[in-house]
């Protein structure tokens, strides 16, 4: 049986604005080390799979940087979206195409733009996983919290199912949506829930026949697409069906309400990078805490972000605060609400509109 990995690789690039944009959003972006999010991504996976059963879904937007960035990966193997319509539709659409070469074989579900720090215990988890989906379940990798966020899903644990190669298999009791802050802390404190990391492993059969019952407008559509792969017309007869597809998040959609969910929770050094003060733990900081990237110089400045290109950011007296300067625009804000960043780019967009 085979193993197919599929990246998605979208995005609207709001949360680490103005760095990330629609245009080019932070999978793109060298952020940690030496490579992007989505180099990154393809290098945990690809000795996994290998290039040939490695798949990425995107805009047509992203799809030029993409193949550039990844040239290793067959051009025919990026699937491009015709438009956001959510994460159960983007995981549809590679599912049909995997169903009309290889429906009995295994799907991993990766996202672009996260941050793994244990590559190799990511590996090791995605094995056990692998071989638990082989079985017929629907599974999920769970994070272990670090903290009682109130930013994440959680997974709540059910009972053991299995144990490979030290990797606990449990059953999902239920998914649980972003708690307030004194539910976060119950939940972490009872060491029985992990953060919903948004990677999925499955037997492509399975999750079509998961769409079929629990969204069955979207099932309609990916066979209309399904039979069309290969032909003259695929482009057309998938635009025209992309107009019928409901927007729907694969967590909502299926694995909240599908039966036979298992988790495996791990402890990889996982981060979605969705703020930039996750950005700031991952880099190394000076010894006034400051984490720099590009020309600065300060007094007396402490426990900050400074992120710019060929311009000098000169900066006094400041104390926690995020500055991201490029040659569109220039974000200074407090890093307590960098979460508004968002918010802040919607505002953006109104007023252009």
């Amino acid at each position: 049986m085979n193993i197919y990995a599929v990246i998605m690789a979208g995005g609207t690039g709001t949360r680490l604005w103005p760095l990330s944009t629609k245009e080019k959003p932070k999978q793109t972006h060298r952020l940690i080390g030496n490579y992007t999010l989505f180099q990154e991504a393809v290098q945990r996976i690809e000795p996994f799979t290998g290039y040939d059963n490695l798949f990425v879904v995107a805009g047509s937007h992203h799809m030029p940087e993409l193949r550039r960035q990844e040239p290793n990966i067959p051009k025919t193997n990026f699937i491009v979206e015709p438009a956001g319509r959510g994460t159960a539709p983007c995981i549809g659409l590679a599912t049909a195409h995997l169903a009309k070469t290889d429906p009995d074989s295994v799907m991993v579900v990766l996202t672009a733009d996260h941050h793994i720090g244990d590559v190799e215990g990511f590996r090791k988890a995605l094995k056990a996983a692998v071989e638990t989906a082989f079985k017929g379940h629907l599974v999920t990798l769970g994070i272990k919290p670090t903290e009682p966020s109130t930013g994440y899903g959680y997974i709540e644990h059910g009972a053991l199912l299995d144990n490979i190669n030290g990797n606990k298999i449990l059953r999902v009791n239920s998914f649980r949506e972003k708690p307030d802050k004194e539910t976060a802390v119950e939940m972490v404190e009872s060491g029985n829930y992990s953060w919903n990391s948004g990677m999925f492993i499955w037997k492509v059969d399975r999750i079509l026949e998961e769409f079929r019952k629990l969204i069955p407008v979207l099932h309609k559509q990916l066979l209309v697409i399904k039979a069309a792969i290969g032909s003259p017309k695929y482009w057309e007869i998938l635009e025209e069906s992309w107009t019928h597809v409901p927007q729907e998040t694969i967590d909502y959609g299926v694995m909240e309400k599908a039966d036979d969910v298992a988790v495996v929770p791990v402890d990889i050094e996982w981060s979605d990078l969705g703020s930039w003060s996750s950005v700031m733990k991952l880099l190394p900081s000076d010894k006034n805490g400051n984490v720099v990237r590009g020309q600065h110089i300060s007094i007396d400045t402490h426990g900050s972000l400074i992120m710019g290109g060929d311009r000098m950011i000169a900066t006094i007296g400041l104390r926690n605060l995020i500055i991201v300067d490029t040659d569109k625009a220039l974000l200074i804000c407090d890093k307590s609400q960098d979460q508004k960043v968002r918010d802040l780019v919607k505002k953006l967009l109104n007023a252009c509109a």
